[in-house]
């Protein structure tokens, strides 16, 4: 994406550095220095005055090989200008790879500075730029501590978004979510110096399909009362890791111009502890009239959805979408890699896990068990919320979030991780996008410029 000179980058599949586009001495310094095309391997090739001509990087065999291959070679190259040749696959999927793969967090610390990509032919060059720069905005958002990213700061990163975007924003804050009848986020948020709010955004035409966007945006979570222990906090910074994405997602829909009416609500909360917290045992109101039983104080975030899902099911949209870091179960089920899909509409369901798997953004559908309904019952309320015997968790809660939604068309929900435990290709390890560009191509090819 760069008109400076560039050094090309050649993939070579294992075992065929032979059609390598590499002159004589070029292939005879890859061969003497052992390189076949190993995957992940990178090597640099001089002319024949010793001055650097080109890198050659090992794809290695088809089999098993990650979508994302060329973020490795961004990972392992020095600063510079690069465009990539050979074996490159799909040209749009492997430049947001390499650039997904030279991805930095340098916030509080200088790093190396990232190679640039020279687009390569053939590539959707709006793609590459919006994919990649919603990726980037979600990583951004996840990795910010929690002492630069509470709810105040991360109300003015919305508000600078709606601005950029061109997007109408309300923000309702503090003992306002009361009189807007927003009980569950404001309850959540109360214990907290910074006061829980709802920042609703909206873009688009008036008469398109209603797309709507909710995203968790719990800014730092305690466990509240339910305290969690010292290593289960450590990552919570992330917890507002469905908004992150949430927001990704809405900046490719506006940057692409698809024809949508897209609304994005995202509930903005510190889970904190203090004299006004939330207690295990209380009985809260819902927006959806439904009394909830507390069962456990960690389990916030469903709370917060509730009500952001049942004031944007109100005008009965076509599709309505939430992400959010919701369980620990959710992990034990499918790992950090594979975020679970639930849904209402199954053919809905099947076209977002191809979209994933195209794009190397995996999703598998888990189901809305009926059953397990039961496992919320509250004595003294309508519902728990939190189930009980410690089955099944992810699908709980979603079957606690499905209560608060009955006039859209299709809902989704998407219990992402939002973390990358260890470094792979295409996402480096900290704070992750997941969910966005599955999501974006079934609403590009649904509701297309």
């Amino acid at each position: 994406m760069s008109d400076s000179p560039t050094v090309p980058v050649i993939f070579v599949e294992e075992g065929d550095l032979g059609a390598a586009a590499l002159d004589a001495f070029g292939r005879r310094w890859a061969q003497g220095n052992g390189f076949v095309g190993q995957r992940g391997r990178l090597l640099s090739i001089p002319d024949a005055e010793g001055n650097l001509s080109a890198y050659v990087f090992g794809t290695g065999q088809a089999a098993g090989r990650p979508p994302m291959m060329a973020a490795l070679a961004a990972t392992s190259l020095p600063e510079g200008h690069y465009r990539i040749e050979g074996a490159i696959g799909d040209p749009t999927l492997a430049a947001i790879a390499f650039n997904l793969g030279a991805y930095r967090f340098d916030r509080y610390k200088a790093g190396a500075v990232a190679p640039v990509l020279a687009l390569p032919a053939g590539a959707d060059m709006g793609d590459v730029a919006r994919l990649v720069d919603a990726a980037y905005l979600a990583r951004d958002l996840i990795n910010t501590p929690a002492n630069d990213l509470g709810p105040d700061a991360f109300e003015r990163e919305i508000t600078a978004f709606a601005t950029r975007h061109k997007m109408e924003l309300r923000s309702i804050v503090g003992d306002d979510l009361l009189n807007a009848k927003l009980p569950l986020i404001h309850a959540v948020g109360r214990a907290s110096t910074e006061a829980p709010r709802l920042l609703d955004l909206s873009w688009g035409d008036l008469n398109a399909p209603k797309v709507t966007l909710v995203g968790k945006g719990v800014t730092f979570d305690t466990g509240g009362l339910d305290i969690k222990p010292a290593a289960g906090m450590l990552l919570m910074k992330k917890d507002m890791g469905g908004a992150a994405n949430v927001l990704g997602l809405a900046h490719a829909i506006v940057d692409a111009g698809l024809k949508v009416r897209l609304r994005v609500l995202i509930p903005v909360v510190e889970n904190a502890i203090a004299g006004a917290s939330f207690r295990p045992g209380d009985v809260l109101p819902s927006r959806r009239g439904l009394s909830v039983e507390i069962g456990n104080t960690d389990a916030e975030g469903r709370l917060i959805l509730a009500d952001a899902l049942t004031l944007a099911d109100e005008e009965a949209p076509d599709l309505l979408l939430d992400m959010a870091t919701l369980t620990g179960a959710a992990r034990v089920a499918l790992g950090p890699e594979l975020p679970p899909l639930f849904s209402t509409d199954d053919a809905l369901a099947r076209a977002l896990m191809d979209a994933g798997l195209a794009s190397d953004d995996p999703l598998w559908q888990m189901p809305l068990w009926g059953p397990y309904d039961a496992m919320m019952n509250s004595r003294i309320a309508d519902v728990n919320n939190a189930g009980t015997g410690g089955f099944a968790g992810s699908i709980t809660a979603a079957m606690f979030l499905r209560r608060f939604v009955e006039r859209a068309a299709a809902w989704v929900h998407l219990d992402i991780y939002g973390w990358a435990p260890e470094a792979r290709p295409g996402r480096s390890h900290g704070g992750t996008d997941q969910g966005i560009r599955a999501v974006y191509g079934v609403l590009k090819q649904r509701h297309p410029a």
